[in-house]
């Protein structure tokens, strides 16, 4: 792991330019949870989110980003395929605020600065860390008692395309797993109560949620010298 960390930083710091090009824009599209309670399916949006974004274009390749994101996750029983769950009928509602940081790679070249269009697939990975409301079972109904942050691992894939000299498009398939089991309340822990009686679902396999959305950026900065 040393070796991978010392690598990383010795490629970026081989791309030293005597300017850097960043960008700054929005993100809003749609979110999904998937966990012990509601659908199964890992694309199925059906709440808002949107939040901003920042890039730091470090090459032609890759660049640094970080965003914040947020919106609603639900659950219900009501609307998942499998029979158990539609029967139980429990649901949920949990309110999510992201930090995202991390690095964001395109499968060729994607030069700004290019008159032409200029449009490529890319992946970006890091750590995201956010703040969601901590639930339990109570009396057949999931009620909130406080709240919790943690971390979660962000998986995107995207496709971005410049739609002016200034403006980029990007639309991002994104994917978290995160370090909790409790954002739908199937997992509830506190020091201070004794939930072990309450827990239900798969308590062995962490929540999920998705992202499924467009981001818009607009570019500023220096016509960058990618240095090789």
């Amino acid at each position: 792991m040393r070796r991978l960390v010392i690598m990383l930083v010795a490629f970026t710091l081989a791309q030293t330019s005597n300017a850097q090009l960043h960008e700054i824009g929005g993100y809003i599209g749609y979110s999904n949870f998937v966990g012990d309670v509601g659908s199964t399916k890992y694309i199925n949006p059906n709440h808002l989110a949107y939040g901003a974004i920042y890039k730091w274009n470090r090459s032609e390749r890759h660049s640094f980003r970080a965003s914040i994101t947020r919106t609603l996750l639900e659950g219900k029983d009501i609307n998942s395929d499998d029979p158990a769950r539609q029967l139980r009928g429990l649901q949920f509602t949990n309110t999510i605020t992201e930090l995202s940081v991390g690095v964001e790679f395109t499968f060729w070249e994607f030069n700004l600065h290019d008159t032409d269009l200029q449009a490529a697939p890319y992946i970006y990975t890091g750590v995201s860390y956010f703040n969601y409301d901590t639930l339990f079972l109570e009396n057949g109904r999931i009620v909130p008692y406080g709240d919790e942050n943690t971390f979660a691992i962000p998986m995107v894939l995207g496709y971005k395309m410049t739609i002016s000299d200034k403006w980029v498009l990007g639309l991002e398939l994104g994917a978290r797993y995160t370090f909790t089991d409790d954002i739908d309340g199937s997992n509830p822990v506190n020091d201070k109560a004794d939930f072990d009686s309450l827990k239900f679902g798969n308590i062995n396999s962490n929540d999920w949620y998705m992202f499924t959305g467009i981001t818009l950026t607009y570019t500023f900065g220096k016509k960058p010298c990618y240095c090789y």
